[in-house]
């Protein structure tokens, strides 16, 4: 059967929601925080030359690019129907504006953003990601990318729950490419002209690209870009050394040891902005009057609502409710807690999973049926069904602050 007759059975099958399965990265540089639900025995499950497995990709059309070891597919979401498979990428290839709607399809011809499980033990080293001006230089759009910390994943906030953000006011860039010219003599100290936030379970950050950032060490949901472009600018984190060719990545070939290339990268305004609480943090939005939603059977927020590249809410369904929730536009769902229906489709939150193993905690919903709604069953008494929901671009339903 042709990848075009198996994307048209999972649409058919579906009646318009798209069954997932679960898409797990691996990263040489991370130590896993364990957090993501995967079983214990699986998190080194590709060998210790892959590293362990920190992270799941949600709703992705994007390829980790996870050096010369990376595997087919890798970080690619299948669609599943039956006993069949097929790529959301070429499904979405296929029919195009079926699913993601003539908006997005006629602007991108792609599903332009994913989103992700970030979960690390320790902090991550300060670094960026590029702008699509910068990102133009190796072929690869930029990476705008904003973080959400479900409380359902955060029981404990790992070795360092607190993200560095941008640059310290007065810090000269003289002092930050010093910085950088100094990556390979130990301990480059970079960190010294940031400042760190602490990290609260149920809020988030927007994260332009542009703007250096280590994250901390909470489980950490990311809508994003359709990209995988970074740069690490911090030669040492929690003792470990970060290799020389990592602060390079994203580098023109022929600019590699042209520091002020890297300089380039920095969006200076954006990090020394005093003010980066007021305009970087997100505490959740309700999306109308909770009183009015709490009636109708379910409460709904924003938790990353700064990017025009993408957006996301957190819904929740309430005890023994039936709702029908209508959207502007396609998105992909990822299960938090509960069990009920969706559509034609029995939804649940599993505790644990094998590397390998098929779920029904992640879909994708269709444009038209977004904008027809989707109807929703809690059948528990007492546990509220809770989903994540991430949107693509320039989101119809978003008022930009």
């Amino acid at each position: 059967m042709s990848n075009l007759s198996v994307a048209q059975k999972a649409l058919e099958q579906g009646k318009g929601i798209l069954r997932l399965a679960p898409t797990w990265v691996p990263r040489s540089f991370c130590v896993p925080g364990r957090r993501i639900k995967l079983h214990p025995d699986d998190y080194y499950v590709l060998g210790g030359v892959r590293g362990g497995i920190d992270e799941r990709w949600l709703s992705s059309t994007t390829p980790a690019k996870n050096g010369p070891l990376t595997s087919e597919n890798e970080g690619l979401s299948f669609i599943i129907v039956d006993d069949e498979r097929v790529l959301l990428k070429d499904a979405i290839a296929e029919l195009g504006a079926e699913i993601i709607g003539d908006r997005l399809w006629n602007e991108y011809q792609s599903w332009p953003m994913y989103s992700k499980f970030f979960d690390n033990m320790g902090p991550l080293p300060h670094h960026i990601h590029h702008d699509d001006i910068q990102a133009a230089k190796i072929g690869q759009l930029g990476k705008p990318e904003a973080y959400y910390f479900p409380p359902q994943l955060n029981n404990h906030g790992g070795d360092f729950p607190y993200t560095f953000f941008g640059i310290a006011p007065g810090t000269t860039k003289e002092q930050i490419k010093e910085c950088l010219m100094n990556f390979t003599k130990g301990d480059n100290k970079i960190t010294m002209f940031s400042q760190a936030f602490p990290l609260v379970p149920g809020t988030g950050w927007d994260v332009p690209p542009g703007m250096l950032h280590a994250p901390g060490s909470m489980c950490t949901y990311e809508p994003q870009k359709a990209s995988d472009v970074f740069a690490m600018y911090q030669s040492l984190v929690n003792e470990a050394i970060i290799p020389e060719e990592l602060l390079w990545n994203g580098t023109p070939p022929d600019q590699i040891g042209n520091y002020d290339q890297l300089m380039e990268v920095i969006d200076w305004e954006l990090n020394t902005n005093p003010n980066l609480l007021e305009t970087r943090f997100m505490a959740p939005k309700p999306v109308k009057p909770v009183a009015e939603m709490e009636a109708e059977g379910y409460i709904e927020n924003w938790i990353c609502y700064r990017s025009e590249a993408f957006s996301a809410k957190e819904l929740t369904i309430l005890p023994n409710q039936t709702v029908t929730i209508k959207d502007s536009a396609a998105y992909g769902i990822i299960m938090m807690q509960g069990h009920g229906t969706m559509g034609v489709w029995n939804i649940e939150t599993p505790a644990l999973i094998r590397y390998g193993q098929l779920t029904n905690d992640e879909f994708f919903i269709t444009e038209k049926v977004a904008i027809e709604g989707v109807t929703i069953t809690n059948h528990s008494s007492n546990d509220p069904i809770v989903m994540l929901k991430h949107f693509g671009p320039n989101n119809p339903d978003l008022i930009i602050e």
